[in-house]
């Protein structure tokens, strides 16, 4: 499964890890992905949605309807 915020997808980001000598090494920084339930009251279900911190907030604020109706409109697999 990839590290995918399914609300804003956040990815991953790239770089170096850079030593006191000035090595460069290729690293990667991981989203804060959480798997989090939700009751989607126009679906009629739960969802588990794999989101990050600010997504959860994000839900928190707009309404999981919202957020769900756009996530569909997007084409996201719920």
């Amino acid at each position: 499964m990839p590290r995918r915020c399914q609300v804003r997808g956040t990815k991953p980001g790239f770089g170096n890890n850079v030593s006191h000598s000035q090595r460069h090494t290729k690293r990667r920084w991981n989203p804060n992905i959480q798997k989090k339930r939700y009751w989607a009251p126009s679906l009629g279900r739960r969802l588990t949605l794999t989101v990050t911190p600010k997504a959860i907030k994000e839900i928190d604020h707009r309404g999981i309807d919202v957020v769900v109706a756009e996530m569909l409109a997007q084409g996201e697999k719920i």
